[in-house]
């Protein structure tokens, strides 16, 4: 099952296993908890366990069926570096992307030093952008190491939500930034300055950013509805895409097009 999504930085989400465990403060008030909550009620297959990690084999072939070039966020409601899913079944989630060259696969984890092993003696398919999130310095900013260890041709940070400055910033070795603010009712406000310093860093260092929403809090550091508050950053919206380098190797990103 792939589903069309508003996130803003890819086109459609593939979920083959759902569900996931909050390790660090970013996922305090998860998205994908309270959506799988909803899905169960509303007796969505696949969500018969709510937000316990639930293997979905069914669901690996799907991408297979779409010839269209698509580009798909993996386990949007899920990690698929999670520790209770096998080295077999992501084994096969990668089988799948390797037998769709035509797509663009994104994939985020909270364990990067899990995602690092196993790549250590595996190859990425060129198709497959990996990533870490990146929400505060003591939890976020040591999983960029473990991520440059990974010899992905696109390694990308999420840096949302922001929910502290994170410092200063090695960006050796990745070719994209994304920072957003925290949505929802219980949104923690993420300040203009924060944003600012990893938007600077990213241009000083030729890396490409994306400003994906303030979220529930605005610039001025009011609550409002997160349409309210908008994508605009310094007076503009940022939406610089990675362009891939020759070689999984590369340490320099070149920055795409702005908008």
């Amino acid at each position: 099952m792939t589903t069309t999504t508003t996130i803003e930085w890819t086109e459609q989400t593939w979920n083959p296993t759902v569900g996931c465990t909050k390790i660090s403060p970013g996922c305090k008030n998860c998205y994908a908890e309270t959506m799988a909550k909803r899905l169960k009620a509303m007796q969505t297959p696949g969500y018969e366990n709510g937000f316990s990690l639930t293997l979905l084999p069914d669901r690996l072939d799907d991408p297979v069926k779409r010839k269209k070039p698509t580009v798909y966020f993996v386990n949007s409601m899920s990690d698929l570096f999670h520790d209770r899913v096998p080295d077999a079944f992501i084994e096969k989630v990668f089988d799948t992307i390797t037998r769709t060259p035509q797509h663009t696969y994104q994939i985020l984890t909270k364990r990067a030093a899990r995602m690092a092993r196993f790549f250590k003696n595996r190859p990425v398919p060129n198709n497959a952008w990996l990533g870490v999130s990146v929400e505060d310095r003591k939890y976020g900013v040591p999983r960029i190491e473990h991520l440059r260890k990974v010899p992905a041709r696109i390694r990308f940070l999420s840096v949302e939500p922001l929910l502290s400055d994170i410092g200063k910033l090695d960006l050796t070795a990745i070719h994209w930034v994304i920072v957003g603010g925290e949505s929802g009712p219980k949104a923690r406000p993420m300040k203009m300055e924060w944003a600012d310093s990893v938007r600077q860093q990213c241009q000083e260092q030729g890396v490409a950013f994306f400003f994906k929403q303030w979220g529930g809090w605005g610039a001025d550091g009011k609550k409002r509805a997160k349409s309210a508050n908008g994508r605009e950053l310094n007076g503009r919206t940022w939406d610089e895409m990675p362009l891939q380098p020759q070689r999984a190797d590369c340490n320099v990103s070149l920055v795409g097009a702005q908008a």
